[in-house]
Order: structure tokens, then sequence, then C-alpha cells
């Protein structure tokens, strides 16, 4: 991959100065903070998603397998996964759903509660997860 080339100018700084310059004193400092923390996700987004494409995961999936490979035995309630990675229930069930399609994880029924459902990481998404 070619090395990009460097910016004549600091985009960064130069937002800053633009802030500054249209009178949004009181405001330039933080959003020049914002906007820098803005840029490194999209910069690591990028590493992670250029690293994620072969295996044909997104870093939703690839998080739910590895949390699940990190777990004692390979499966954990819905309500923990959505706990644990910190994202909303529907995001886990959508992602849970394309990793059952896929054969990467299975969706049991909880041993000791009827209500909740159990992600169960199968063998495929064991070896996939440590591909």
């Amino acid at each position: 991959m070619a090395r990009p080339r460097p910016l004549p100018i600091d985009p960064l700084a130069e937002a800053k100065r633009q802030w500054l310059a249209h009178g949004w004193t009181d405001a330039a400092d933080g959003m020049a903070l914002v906007t820098s923390v803005m840029r490194a996700q999209q910069l690591l987004l990028a590493r992670v998603d250029a690293t994620l494409k072969p295996f044909a995961l997104s870093f939703a999936r690839y998080e739910v397998l590895r949390l699940l490979a990190f777990s004692r035995a390979g499966s954990l309630p819905l309500s923990s996964v959505v706990a644990r990675l910190q994202v909303h229930p529907t995001t886990v069930t959508s992602t849970a759903e394309r990793l059952v399609r896929d054969g990467l994880i299975a969706r049991e029924p909880h041993p000791h509660d009827g209500r909740a459902a159990l992600l169960v990481l199968t063998e495929s998404g064991r070896e996939m997860v440590e591909r």
C-alpha cells in the first residue's frame, strides 16, 4: 500500500484557526479536541476494516466472536454480550443473526432462564476468530 503524502497544511490546526477566525473562541479548543478524536477514530476504523475484510467480518461481528471465544464456555447470554460490549440490544441481535446465518455462532435457549437466549460459538466460529 502506498504511503500517503503529507498534507500541505495540518487540517486540525486549520480547523481550529477557522473556529477562531469566525469568532468561536470559546469553542475552538473543544472543537479541535473533538475533531482530533473523530479523525483518530476514522483512521483506526479504516485499519480495522482493512484487516477484517479478507475474513468478511465487520468489527461488530468480530467483537462478538472474540467475546464468545474469550468466555470460559464459548457461550454467553445475549444480555451479557449487550452489557459487555456496551451497545444497543438491537445491534447485538442483528449482529448475532448474521453470525448465526453464517454458521459462526448458534442461538440456543438459556438452560436456566426460558426468556433468555444464549449465544454459542460454533467450531467454525472458533476457527474464524482464531485466524
